[in-house]
């Protein structure tokens, strides 16, 4: 009913686990630095870090619509819906989801604290899931907003001056922290948008290769989420231990090969119990599947190809990102995150037609 909208999709979810799982990286570093200090006023460090992640998810939401509707009009094929819908949902959609993941990366961060767990090892997992599970319904809620010739345009244009506005605070707000987030994060969550919007071409692209067994398209966002959350870890761990002096940005990984074994090791029941809970959701659902032993080893295989990918990018994006000076949190997650979206869908697909499922 919405031609084009599900190539907006990925990048929306994505950029929820971009944003708020580089604020749990930046958090994560906080606690093991013990400058940790749970307050909602913006002049504190965890306040400013708070703002920092609602502006930039306002503001490069409305990116997001554009840029999809322009890569729509340029590789897709057929018509779409017109920009002031793809604003309309977008933003709206991201105000909505912003709201309830921003709580549940500053709560999960304040238990990490209280608890002396280990932030870096659970946020990237626990805030892409919340994205996954709240920007979709909120897309979804967006959507019946669209179609009304008189509101449609009056929130299109509110959304649009609230993304300009949202990046125009941070860019030149008065608190340095806000600040400093908000221009070091802002080109690289365009890049990453970009990436995810690419993502989402290539599944609507390849979209026939799911309808031979639509049990395949139940696998795709929990296998992206997961992939790009094993990356967002490795990530998040080696921009604390950079922070911390404890490793030197190197070209080999033989620092970190403690972390690299880790992430294999979480891998492999990850994407297991992936394919078999796939499987059991589809049957419920009343789809048709190739089999649970099929299901298992596409999400294997292509797990383990996407899980590799992670390691490198994740590591390798931290590293650069604090050699030219950048902060690694800010950077890694997205990095990863929106790369993994590209990554884990071609891997997929390769798996898919390799096993002859299509």
């Amino acid at each position: 009913m919405l031609p084009g909208l599900i190539v907006l999709v990925p990048a929306a979810i994505g950029m929820r686990g971009n944003v708020f799982g580089a604020l749990g990286s930046r958090l994560g570093t906080m606690i093991h630095a013990g400058t940790f200090r749970l307050s909602a006023r913006v002049d504190t460090e965890v306040g400013q870090n708070m703002a920092a992640a609602m502006l930039s998810s306002i503001s490069i939401a409305a990116v997001l619509a554009v840029l999809a509707k322009v890569m729509f009009e340029t590789f897709g094929h057929g018509p779409s819906i017109s920009v002031i819908d793809f604003l309309v949902i977008s933003v709206i959609g991201a105000i909505i989801s912003s709201v309830v993941v921003l709580v549940i990366t500053v709560l999960v961060a304040a238990f990490c604290a209280r608890r002396s767990l280990d932030l870096d090892n659970v946020a990237a997992p626990i805030v892409t899931a919340a994205g996954d599970m709240v920007t979709l319904p909120s897309l979804f809620l967006a959507t019946y907003l669209v179609g009304y010739s008189f509101l449609t345009p009056l929130l299109a244009i509110a959304c649009a001056v609230a993304g300009v506005a949202a990046l125009a605070v941070a860019l030149y707000s008065r608190y340095p922290i806000l600040r400093r987030i908000a221009r070091e994060s802002f080109p690289v969550l365009v890049v990453a948008g970009i990436v995810d919007i690419v993502a989402g071409l290539t599944i609507e692209k390849r979209f026939d290769s799911f309808l031979v067994y639509p049990a395949l398209l139940v696998l795709v966002p929990p296998f992206l989420e997961d992939s790009g959350a094993l990356g967002g870890i490795l990530s998040a761990r080696v921009a604390t231990k950079l922070h911390l002096g404890l490793i030197e940005p190197r070209r080999t990984m033989r620092a970190i090969g403690e972390d690299v074994l880790l992430i294999y090791v979480y891998a492999i029941p990850v994407f297991l119990l992936l394919g078999v809970s796939a499987d059991i959701a589809a049957a419920v659902a009343n789809l048709k599947s190739p089999g649970v032993f099929q299901m298992i080893g596409v999400s294997m295989l292509a797990g383990m190809l996407a899980t590799t990918f992670a390691v490198l990018i994740g590591y390798y994006g931290a590293i650069g990102a604090y050699r030219l000076g950048a902060d690694p949190d800010s950077h890694g997650i997205p990095i990863v995150t929106s790369s993994l979206d590209l990554l884990g869908a071609l891997s997929l697909i390769l798996v898919i037609v390799a096993l002859g499922l299509t």
